[in-house]
């Protein structure tokens, strides 16, 4: 009976599919198979080659170049499987309705021990355009500013020109394209690494994920010359004023009396002034204090340009007194104030100095000091407006006003 069971083969293959089923069940009841979701995979492009041919390129729209994936696999799988084992790309080759192109997952080392794989959304979406190259000037720019001594000299991009191809619609877009570096406490000649940053009309930033262009690994720089900076002092020819019968010329004033230049360090040490000559001041048979400005700019040496390009408005004043009379210039921070209301602040409504002219003996004029002796009373000034009220002078004996005086002020209450 024994050794007919042991020779019995159907039986021995009934055991077999038995312990099949067995195991069968013991890792489905184990090791079941389930599913899970991997969010945010990126999707990338192979065989692009294919539009560049026929001169057009793509965007993908609709927010589809992250995807999800959904695996389904037994459980012990799906343990060992990371976001990083997950490649997803779409075969440009694989095109449909010139709009979508299907997405093909491959789960690195673990190939063929998943179930199935399901992506959210299934296809690429994508827009085909005319694709352009167009060539634009690199324009440098810089940011802070250098150590004192030195000033900014040629700034100039290496190199001055980009080729960018992309999308018509995109490369239509830009208006300029930048390279910026900071120079904060640069003391020498260099040449800065930098990013091109691309602008449109509207001084808006433009993505550059569509673009591509013609710089290679070396990308861009800003070449940044650095010159040394003087100060200046400016003379004017006074040769050419005239004053009207009766009166003296008393004296040239200007602001600034120097200027900041800069230029390369051995030019500089030639340079101790910069003269201005008599034509260019317009004072004839003058009667009275006249101001003009003058541009300066046009009597500086070639060798050197002013640290600030907008310093050279210069403002020159020229002061003329009546035979027999002295002129003061009386700053408004040295006039006494008596009577404020203690409830008022003063403000003067000008920031000029206020011209004090008085007539009298020569010798007596010319010791005389005007500082704290002009005031103004303000007793009769109880409630906040604007006023014009008389300048009072203390004069020495034998001496008086040429012409009275009134100052323009505001009070405000105090908060």
């Amino acid at each position: 009976m024994k050794k007919r069971l042991m020779n019995n083969v159907g039986l021995k293959m009934l055991a077999f599919l038995s312990a099949v089923m067995l195991w069968f069940v013991v890792v489905n009841i184990d090791d079941p198979v389930t599913t899970k979701t991997y969010h945010n995979i990126p999707v990338s492009v192979i065989n692009e080659e294919v539009l560049a041919e026929a001169n057009q390129t793509y965007q993908i729209v609709d927010d589809t170049q992250l995807i999800n994936v959904t695996v389904s696999a037994h459980r012990s799988v799906l343990n060992k499987i990371e976001s990083q084992h997950i490649v997803a790309f779409a075969d440009m080759k694989e095109l449909t309705l010139n709009t979508q192109i299907p997405i093909e997952i491959i789960i690195n080392g673990h190939e063929g021990d998943y179930e199935s794989v399901i992506t959210s959304p299934r296809n690429l979406q994508v827009k085909l355009e005319e694709e352009q190259t167009k060539k634009f000037p690199i324009v440098p720019t810089t940011t802070g500013t250098v150590r004192d001594g030195y000033a900014l000299g040629e700034i100039k991009a290496v190199p001055e020109k980009v080729s960018i191809r992309g999308p018509l619609s995109v490369i239509g877009k830009i208006s300029r394209v930048e390279a910026e570096v900071s120079v904060s406490g640069l003391s020498a000649d260099t040449v800065l690494a930098s990013q091109l940053v691309l602008y449109d009309d509207e001084n808006n930033i433009i993505d550059q994920s569509l673009l591509t262009n013609n710089l290679g690994a070396e990308g861009v720089a800003v070449s940044v010359q650095l010159l040394n900076t003087k100060s200046i002092p400016l003379v004017f020819d006074e040769s050419g004023i005239t004053v009207a019968e009766g009166y003296t010329f008393a004296g040239l004033t200007y602001e600034p009396q120097e200027v900041q230049v800069s230029g390369v360090k051995e030019e500089l040490v030639a340079i101790d002034k910069i003269e201005i000559p008599s034509s260019a001041l317009d004072f004839k048979t003058l009667k009275k204090r006249t101001e003009q400005i003058v541009d300066i700019t046009e009597y500086l040496p070639e060798t050197v340009n002013l640290v600030d390009a907008n310093a050279g408005s210069v403002v020159v004043t020229a002061s003329v007194e009546k035979d027999g009379t002295k002129t003061y210039d009386v700053s408004l921070g040295t006039i006494v104030v008596n009577g404020l209301n203690e409830d008022l602040s003063l403000k003067y409504e000008t920031v000029d100095v206020v011209e004090v002219q008085v007539r009298g003996p020569r010798e007596t004029l010319e010791s005389y000091k005007v500082d704290q002796n002009v005031s103004i009373d303000l007793s009769n000034y109880t409630e906040s407006g604007s006023y014009r009220v008389p300048v009072e002078v203390k004069l020495p004996k034998g001496c008086k006003l040429e012409r009275n005086i009134t100052l323009n002020v505001i009070l405000e209450d105090r908060k």
